[in-house]
């Protein structure tokens, strides 16, 4: 009788292969924690380290404030008479008032003068309006200009007259806040320092010359 229960109920075959245990299965899953945590801490340190670059890139480019330029643009001599012997002259001319903002936000200055010199001494003035130079571009500005002799007390100046070339100066300082990401405004001044060459014979412009 025992005999045909042992073979209704025969014994599970023994299990040659290997088999991890259960400290085996933990120490697995612990390792794959492991390297995942090692991913993430590399792939945190790619963000942060590209952030740090992209920062440092837009303060050195994008949020570096330069200074805008202000300048005289083309000169086209409408009159021009001179007198050596008396001595005097007097002059017409259009030019442009250029303000170049190479800055990534526009610059809004306040209304300023562009005075013009002979030998130091004022002879005449344009105003400059209150505007605005927009984001890497240039205001241009058309203006018309009179100067005469009329206005200068000395009267040393017929040699050079005689030479047949007219050299003047014009000066310009403009004041305003460049604006960048709409939140940060910074001031800045810009000058304007030209001297301007006419050539008496022919009634034109010779030279043109900013800083």
């Amino acid at each position: 009788m025992a005999e045909k229960t042992q073979q209704a109920y025969p014994s599970p075959p023994e299990n040659h292969g290997y088999q991890r245990s259960d400290a085996e299965s933990l120490l697995s899953a612990d390792e794959l924690k492991h390297k995942k945590r090692i991913k993430l801490a590399i792939y945190v340190a790619i963000f942060v380290v590209f952030q740090i670059i992209v920062i440092t890139v837009i303060s050195l480019t994008v949020m570096k404030v330069k200074t805008p330029k202000v300048r005289l643009g083309n000169i086209n001599v409408q009159e021009l008479t001179s007198v050596p012997a008396t001595p005097s002259f007097d002059t017409k001319f259009t030019t442009q008032v250029r303000v170049k903002n190479t800055n990534w936000g526009p610059y809004k200055f306040d209304a300023s003068t562009v005075t013009f010199l002979y030998q130091g001494t004022a002879i005449g003035q344009v105003v400059i309006p209150k505007s605005k130079a927009g984001m890497l571009s240039t205001k241009k500005m058309n203006v018309e200009v009179s100067l005469s002799s009329s206005a200068l007390s000395s009267s040393n100046f017929g040699s050079e007259l005689s030479s047949g070339v007219l050299t003047i100066n014009s000066t310009a300082r403009l004041t305003g806040k460049v604006e960048l990401m709409l939140i940060m405004k910074k001031k800045k001044a810009s000058t304007m320092d030209c001297t301007i060459a006419f050539d008496l014979s022919s009634k034109t412009l010779k030279s043109l010359q900013c800083k």
